[in-house]
C-alpha cells in the first residue's frame, strides 16, 4: 500500500542493508561508549534512582533484560524505559541540533532492549548489530530535526526519538516493509507531548525522563502494530485530521536529505562538563576567561555575552532558577558558575550549591545577552552547523577583557580529533564510584577492539554493567 512519501522514505531506508564504512562505525562505538557512560554516571542521582525499576512495583521478569543499577530482570518496555532515562537523566549524552534539536542516542533505550529481547528468543543480535540499528535510529531522528521544526509549534523533540525507536525497533522485531511503515503512521498519529514541562515557571525532571519516556513509546508503537498490523496511508496530508495539518500548522513535515550516516558523521558529543549543548561554547568561553580573571569577578561592571537565536529562544533571560533542571538549561547560570570555578561540574546546578554560592546570581545579574545574526546564521549552514558564543567581561573602572569567541565545541566534528581522549577522560570520571578500578579496566578494554566487540552478544556486553 503506497503512503505519505515521507512514511515510505523513512521505511525504504530501514528495510535497506546498509554497509557504513569504518568511520562511521568508530565513531557509532565512541556514542555508545559515551552513553554507558553516561548511564552509570546517572545511578549517582537520587532522583534518577526513585525512576528506575519496573514501573509497576515489583513486577520483575524472570530471564529479564538486565539494566544498569536493577539486579533483577525487567520486561521489554520496564527495560526500554530505565535504559532510556539513564542515557539522558543528566543531559550529557550526545546532540544534534537543527531546526529542532535533540539527543540521538536517546533511542539506544529502546534499541537496547529490544535486542536484548530478541536475542533470548535464540537469535543472535550483536552489538555490531545493535550500532547499525542506533546509526538508522540517530539518522531518522537528526534529518527530520533539520527542517522540521516541532519547538515553534509548542510540541516537544522527543516526538522524533519515539518515531526513530518504533521504526528501528519494528525491524528488530522481525516487521518487514508494510509493518515498519504501518509504526510510523501509528507514531504520527500518536502525537507529540507539549514542552511545557522545559520551560518556566514550569521546568521539572520530566525534562529529565521524557526521552526514556518516548522511547519507551516507540517500542510499544512497534509492539502494538506487530500484534495488529495496521495503518494509515494518508497520516501526515489527509487535509483535516492529518499530522501537518494539525501539529505542523499546515506545513509539510520533510526529508530534506538523502538518508545514510550524515546525522552520526556530524553528531556533537558534549565534552567533559555537563552543559545543555547551545551553552557548551559559552561555558568554554568562560572557563578561559577565568584562567585570567577570577580574582576579579568582584569587580565585573557587566558581562557581554553574544549568542544564536535557538539559545536566546531556549536558553537565556530566565527569571528565576528554582531547580537543577532550571540551571542546567540555563545559559547565563552556566556562564557564571564556569566563570567562578573554571570548570562545570553536575553538582554545581544542586539547590544546595546554589544556595550557599550567592556570587552566582550576583553574575547573572550583570549580564546581557544578545543574539549575534551571524551566529544564528551559522547554526542553520549544514556545512558549518557551528554552535557559537561569545563572552567579554567589563570590569568596574571600564577596562575590557578580551572577547572569548568559541564557534565549535569540543565535540563537533571540525574538533573531532581532540574528542576520542575527551570521551575516554568522560568515560572513566562517569563510572568511578560506582565500578572499583579493575571493574572500570575491564570496561573500557571492551572498546579497544572493535571487531571484539562487534562481534559480542548483545546480552554478555549488557550483563558486564550490572553489579
Amino acid at each position: 500500500m503506497k503512503y505519505d512519501e515521507v512514511v515510505e522514505t523513512l521505511a525504504s531506508y530501514i528495510v535497506k542493508k546498509w554497509e557504513f564504512d569504518n568511520g562511521t562505525k568508530n565513531i557509532a562505538k565512541l556514542i555508545l561508549k559515551d552513553s554507558m557512560g553516561c548511564m552509570v554516571k546517572s545511578l549517582n542521582n537520587n532522583q534518577c534512582k526513585k525512576m528506575l525499576g519496573p514501573v509497576e512495583n515489583g513486577a520483575y521478569v524472570e530471564r529479564g533484560i538486565m539494566v544498569p543499577g536493577q539486579r533483577k530482570g525487567l520486561g521489554l518496555l520496564d527495560a526500554s524505559w530505565n535504559l532510556g532515562i539513564l542515557v539522558r537523566w543528566l543531559d550529557y549524552n550526545d546532540c544534534f541540533l537543527a531546526e529542532e534539536w535533540g539527543h540521538p542516542s536517546d533511542n539506544l533505550g529502546g534499541i537496547i532492549a529490544a535486542a536484548y529481547h530478541q536475542a533470548e528468543t535464540g537469535n543472535k543480535i550483536t552489538v555490531g548489530d545493535v550500532l547499525n540499528f542506533m546509526i538508522k535510529a540517530h539518522e531518522i531522528q537528526g534529518v527530520l530535526s533539520l527542517c522540521n521544526s516541532l519547538n515553534r509549534n509548542g510540541y516537544d523533540h522527543v516526538f522524533f526519538v519515539k518515531l526513530a525507536t518504533a521504526a528501528v525497533v519494528s525491524e528488530i522485531l522481525g516487521g518487514n516493509e508494510e509493518t515498519i511503515k504501518n509504526t510510523i503512521a501509528n507514531v504520527f498519529a500518536d502525537g507529540a507531548p507539549l514542552r511545557i514541562y522545559r520551560h518556566a515557571p514550569n521546568v521539572t525532571t520530566r525534562k529529565s525522563w521524557a526521552a526514556g519516556d518516548a522511547t519507551m513509546r516507540g517500542v510499544r508503537m512497534a509492539l502494538l502494530t506487530k500484534k495488529l498490523d495496521e495503518g494509515y496511508p494518508n497520516i501526515l496530508t489527509e487535509p483535516d485530521w492529518g499530522f501537518n495539518a494539525n501539529v505542523m500548522n499546515d506545513k509539510n513535515i520533510t526529508v530534506s536529505r538523502e538518508l545514510g550516516d550524515y546525522v552520526v558523521r556530524n553528531i556533537l558529543f558534549k565534552a567533559d562538563f555537563p552543559a545543555e549543548f547551545h551553552a557548551q561554547t559559552g561555558a568554554e568561553a568562560a572557563m578561559r576567561l577565568s584562567e585570567k580573571y577570577n580574582g576579579r569577578l568582584d569587580s565585573i561592571k557587566e558581562i557581554r555575552i553574544s549568542t544564536h537565536e535557538s539559545a536566546v529562544r531556549i536558553i537565556a533571560h530566565k527569571e528565576k532558577l528554582t531547580n537543577p533542571s532550571d540551571r542546567d538549561h540555563s545559559l547565563e547560570y552556566i556562564i557564571a558558575v564556569a566563570l567562578i570555578n573554571g570548570d562545570l561540574k553536575t553538582e554545581y546546578y544542586y539547590d544546595e550549591y546554589h544556595n550557599s554560592h550567592p556570587e552566582i546570581d550576583q553574575l547573572i545579574k550583570k549580564m546581557k545577552v544578545i543574539e549575534n545574526p551571524r551566529y544564528s546564521n551559522d547554526y542553520l549552514d549544514p556545512e558549518k552547523r557551528s554552535v557559537t558564543n561569545a563572552v567579554q567581561l567589563i570590569f568596574s573602572d571600564d577596562e575590557a577583557s578580551e572577547l572569548i569567541e568559541v564557534e565549535y565545541p569540543i565535540g563537533h566534528k571540525f574538533r573531532r580529533s581532540e574528542v576520542e581522549p575527551v570521551i575516554d577522560r568522560k568515560f572513566r570520571s562517569n563510572v568511578t564510584g560506582y565500578f572499583n578500578t579493575n571493574e572500570i579496566e575491564e570496561l573500557d578494554k571492551l572498546f579497544d577492539d572493535e571487531e571484539k566487540l562487534f562481534d559480542m552478544e548483545i546480552r554478555d556486553f549488557m550483563k558486564k554493567w550490572v553489579k
